[in-house]
């Protein structure tokens, strides 16, 4: 039975890193890319990290209902959305599906696929996001101002999601990932759990919501401070 799982984070945030890093490291899992009517960034390339097409023909999809989800992303007029296609052939593959998705798509998801597995990734503070955004250097200083206003709009859904990731060290953001992977596949597998299992399940568990709410409240808090200060 496939598992779809959600990973949600304020952009800056190191998600696109993460993902494939951890497609990299378990397998069986596909990864939906997102259509999107931007145009490309930098280096990006169409079929790579997204399906870029004009607007037009992202509204044609949308009253055909081919997008899992879909959405305005960052108040920018550019839309983003995911294919149904990826849930279809990772169904017929018996492979689980990854989706790097933003919180508007993320509640689209949750509410038509009650058992999804979702998991927001935070910052350190505001002010490493602030650091990343600037110094990636591919967007204006109002983008960024943008993004970094979405971000404290984005950051409290977090109690939507199940398990709560803070990426301040790669690698082991990537093995905490892997285990909430694998600890989700060994729990919904229905066989009894070997030591591995439990100790992937233990990992995994640290970032359960209820787990980690005392150590994110910082995080938290120099959002909103960040915000009190700007207001």
């Amino acid at each position: 039975m496939t598992t779809v799982f959600i990973i949600s984070a304020p952009s800056g945030s190191g998600k696109s890193t993460l993902v494939d890093e951890l497609r990299r490291v378990v397998e069986g899992l596909d990864f939906s890319i997102s259509y999107t009517t931007r145009p490309p960034r930098g280096s990006e390339r169409n079929r790579k990290e997204y399906f870029f097409v004009p607007r037009a023909e992202f509204d044609a999809m949308v009253v055909r209902d081919e997008f899992l989800e879909h959405a305005d992303v960052f108040g920018l007029g550019h839309c983003y959305g995911t294919h149904r296609r990826f849930l279809e052939e990772a169904e017929r593959t018996g492979h689980d599906l990854l989706l790097d998705i933003d919180v508007q798509g993320a509640a689209q998801i949750q509410k038509k696929i009650s058992d999804a597995v979702s998991i927001f990734v935070l910052p350190p503070t505001y002010e490493q996001l602030a650091w990343r955004l600037k110094n990636r250097g591919t967007d204006s200083e109002a983008v960024i101002d943008r993004r970094l206003d979405t971000a404290r709009r984005e950051i409290e859904n977090y109690e939507k999601y199940d398990y709560i990731l803070v990426n301040d060290r790669l690698e082991e953001s990537v093995d905490v990932l892997r285990a909430i992977v694998l600890s989700e596949r060994a729990r919904r597998s229905g066989r009894s759990l070997t030591e591995e299992d439990q100790a992937e399940t233990a990992i995994a568990e640290r970032c359960r919501l209820n787990n980690i709410r005392e150590r994110i409240q910082p995080i938290l808090e120099s959002f909103r401070n960040a915000r009190k200060t700007q207001a």
